[in-house]
């Protein structure tokens, strides 16, 4: 069973890479097996209600209803601030907050109250009521560390609440690639 948490929670930071912003016609950095290459070269399309930029601190603030995609995957926050490099060519880091979404393009999802991307430290972090699940399989604490560099992952509970998973076996017939998608995709 813990190897069906590691495979959920792995899948679900490929999803959350996925979405970490990169500016049009920026050079995305190699990755070793965070990501695929596909992945960094689809277009990224964030819609919000407001953008706001600030050139020397090398961020752009994103608020109400945002939706960011990417290459069929889709987080949903009511602000994202994305912080760029010197240059504004790389993503350094993302923090989402306000009832944070994420739903993967393999199905997928997580939720909390806030979201942090590190780039550098190849580290995403769920916080506030966080929960991570695919069809009735859920893993949830207050807090979800994903060490992506190291396919590492930790769940931490809070004072109201202990960690909880949630796994139902497989009847053997599927393969675990081959898990139940929706016909038309995910719902997001």
């Amino acid at each position: 069973m813990r190897g069906r948490a590691a495979a959920l929670l792995a899948v679900l930071a490929a999803g959350l890479l996925a979405l970490a912003p990169a500016p049009a016609g920026a050079q995305a950095p190699a990755r070793q097996g965070a990501r695929a290459k596909d992945d960094r070269s689809q277009p990224l399309t964030i819609d919000a209600d407001k953008m706001e930029r600030f050139g020397k601190e090398g961020l752009v603030i994103f608020t109400g209803n945002v939706i960011a995609r990417q290459d069929n995957s889709v987080q949903y926050a009511d602000r994202m601030e994305v912080y760029l490099d010197e240059k504004g060519d790389r993503v350094l880091r993302t923090i989402s907050t306000g009832a944070v979404r994420i739903i993967t393009k393999d199905c997928r999802t997580a939720t909390a109250r806030r979201a942090e991307y590190s780039d550098l430290e190849q580290r995403v972090v769920l916080l506030g009521n966080a929960r991570v699940w695919q069809e009735d399989n859920l893993v949830s604490g207050e807090t979800i560390t994903i060490y992506l560099a190291q396919d590492r992952s930790v769940v931490e509970g809070g004072k109201q609440e202990r960690v909880k998973a949630v796994f139902y076996p497989r009847d053997g017939k599927t393969d675990g690639a081959a898990a139940k998608r929706p016909a038309g995709g995910c719902r997001n």
